[in-house]
């Protein structure tokens, strides 16, 4: 990789890691549904001066569900609800075991020996994590969590059914597909009122937050990753997806004075590890056709 796309690809990474602390911070003031919307409308912007790229609107719905709503609602409710932040993205980043595991069953991709042990070391980090489970955040908030890395799993895979879309164009309709649906449920489970009044009393340190999760993060963010993804192989870009936890873990250390217990810190350096294992593997095959 050239060294300006090296330094790229570790600032979206740096960028997403402060994310979790933005969302922290952000959801004081905002519901994790109101949040959530705003953030997916911040970046669904471009939309107004984009068309929609050339992609069924099923497919379009199934991938914004799921790599979008499903993967940061279900994050936000989960940080919301008491899940420390820097847990949290380690877990978000497990989402590489699901996509090897869903892929086996959409593709029939059969993992190498190197991703199978990597599977096994990411699941034995998970369980340790929820040993700690119930001490300062309830099994509800981890459970609701777990569905941010499936979720993102999903919306992998699906998204390979958009090759050849610009990656951009695609991102901000993803956004405003998602931001609709969200701004409903935000009514619905708030209330109008309160919902207007988050809106209209936002403070200059909210504004800030939403501007950096929706502008930063989400749409310029993506857009880079989407372009190195693009014009490098997967195995030598996705590896720097695993400076996420750490950026996400020693900010939220910084800023929250957030503490990890022996059990729980040793459970995701363990995911971690067995994340690296899974990305730095050969790519898997794909399993023979029957008769």
């Amino acid at each position: 990789m050239k060294p300006a796309d090296i330094l790229i690809a570790v600032l979206v990474a740096i960028v997403w890691g402060l994310a979790f602390v933005a969302s922290r911070i952000a959801l004081d003031e905002f519901s994790p549904e109101l949040m959530t919307a705003l953030r997916f409308t911040i970046a669904a912007v471009p939309c107004l001066f984009i068309r929609k790229p050339k992609i069924a609107w099923s497919l379009l719905a199934a991938i914004s569900f799921t790599l979008f709503l499903g993967q940061f609602l279900s994050q936000a409710y989960g940080i919301a609800h008491g899940v420390p932040v820097g847990l949290t993205s380690v877990i978000v980043q497990s989402q590489a075991l699901f996509t090897i595991g869903f892929a086996v069953i959409a593709f029939g991709e059969r993992p190498t020996p190197m991703q199978t042990l990597g599977i096994a070391i990411a699941a034995m980090g998970l369980l340790m994590i929820c040993g700690t489970v119930g001490y300062d955040f309830s099994v509800a908030a981890f459970t609701v969590l777990m569905i941010s890395p499936i979720s993102f799993a999903v919306g992998n895979l699906l998204l390979r059914g958009a090759r050849g879309v610009p990656m951009f164009d695609l991102f901000a309709w993803l956004c405003l597909v998602s931001a609709v649906p969200l701004f409903v449920l935000a009514v619905i489970a708030n209330g109008p009122a309160p919902t207007w009044s988050a809106l209209t009393h936002m403070s200059l340190t909210g504004l800030l937050c939403m501007l950096a999760l929706g502008g930063i993060s989400t749409s310029i963010a993506y857009w880079l990753w989407g372009r190195l993804l693009r014009d490098y192989p997967a195995a030598q870009v996705v590896p720097f997806a695993l400076l996420v936890p750490f950026v996400g873990s020693a900010a939220s250390s910084i800023v929250f004075g957030e503490k990890f217990g022996p059990l729980r810190l040793a459970g995701m350096l363990t995911v971690i590890a067995g994340i690296a294992v899974m990305l730095l593997a050969k790519r898997p095959q794909a399993l023979p056709k029957t008769a």
